[in-house]
């Protein structure tokens, strides 16, 4: 059987995934159970009354002239669309190749993704480290500026080094 799923099983929140799939799947199927059940109830419903040799029964002529040919292509529609979505799903699970070795050859490229993705926020800490220490210095130089402004002192202004 064709698989369009991707052999990379090691995506983040893979077990979150299926487990929602699961749930898909559980959910696909009740709806089909319901379907069935309401087509069998409807078609009962709506079946013309079977004659028997000993009981004589009047059928209503007012009755539409063939409703159950409508609710059986509807039924029958809803079952296939259901039915087709639940193999869908089916086939979004992951598969029985999904070995031991697989998961944790997942893991490891899952803990190296990680460790690369610690080591540029390290980097981007480190360099939002120096821009607050250039930002502090300035405001410094800003608030003796001022103070000396203020005071009625020279005016000296320095340039903060770059």
């Amino acid at each position: 059987q064709p698989s369009a799923r991707k052999s990379n099983l090691g995506e983040v929140g893979e077990t979150t995934k299926m487990a929602d799939r699961l749930t898909q799947l559980q959910d696909a199927v009740n709806s089909l159970a319901d379907q069935f059940c309401n087509a069998i109830g409807v078609l009962q419903q709506c079946a013309p009354p079977a004659s028997f040799s000993n009981i004589q029964t009047a059928i209503n002529k007012d009755q539409p002239s063939n409703p159950t040919e409508e609710y059986a292509q509807l039924f029958a529609a809803l079952i296939a669309r259901t039915a087709k979505d639940v193999d869908v799903l089916i086939d979004s699970l992951p598969s029985e190749e999904s070995t031991a070795a697989l998961q944790a050859a997942s893991l490891r490229q899952l803990e190296e993704e990680n460790h690369d993705a610690a080591a540029r926020l390290e980097e981007v800490v480190y360099r939002g480290d120096l821009l607050l220490e250039k930002i502090q210095s300035a405001l410094a130089d800003i608030a003796q500026s001022q103070l000396r402004t203020r005071s009625g002192g020279p005016s000296q202004t320095t340039l903060p080094e770059s």
